[in-house]
């Protein structure tokens, strides 16, 4: 099997279940966010394998869950039917189950009073790193349901709680909840 065919250089690519569409289409936009997000999930997996075991863990259940995001999201309207709930189509299950995880977060370690500037180690920057890229994500998941792709789907409220809870597993593992600092004089 070759890496390559030759059927994108037209500017088109395949859906999950057939059909093409432009490379540049809300589709694609969206999971080509998701699959960067996917990307970054595992740099802050690398850089937690050592520090946290159980964290990288998660990191990776989250990306595999992010293929179930892009594959829902590959799928022209028509054949959203054909998706396998948990496996190639969000449920509000995956949402609840995120939900609980922050808020698991907030009762443990409480939650910041104040802006975070990211950088508080590396698992943490990794970690808020990727959830900027999960937030695009979402913009453009947006964009495709605002174009009429999205139609009963829990893809928006997945990646919206996705975002807050990689937030919250950054302030987790930063070494302590220091907030910001304001510059002196302003």
């Amino acid at each position: 099997m070759s890496i390559y065919t030759g059927k994108g250089d037209d500017g088109t690519t395949g859906l999950f279940y057939g059909g093409r569409v432009g490379k540049a289409d809300p589709g694609p936009e969206a999971y080509g966010a998701v699959d960067e997000a996917v990307a970054a999930l595992g740099l802050a997996r690398a850089a937690a394998e050592e520090q946290d075991p159980t964290l990288a863990g998660t990191l990776l259940d989250l990306q595999r869950q992010l293929f179930v995001v892009a594959a829902e999201l590959a799928t022209a309207p028509s054949n959203r039917g054909k998706l396998v709930p948990g496996t190639s189509r969000v449920t509000r299950d995956m949402v609840d189950a995120l939900e609980s995880a922050i808020d698991a977060i907030i009762d443990d370690r409480g939650a910041p009073t104040e802006f975070v500037v990211p950088g508080g180690n590396p698992v943490a920057a990794n970690l808020d790193l990727a959830r900027t890229v999960v937030r695009r994500a979402e913009r453009r998941a947006v964009a495709l349901a605002d174009a009429g792709g999205l139609d009963d789907s829990t893809v928006i409220p997945y990646l919206n709680r996705l975002a807050d809870y990689m937030y919250m597993l950054a302030r987790a593992a930063e070494a302590d909840w220091t907030p910001s600092r304001q510059p002196e004089g302003t």
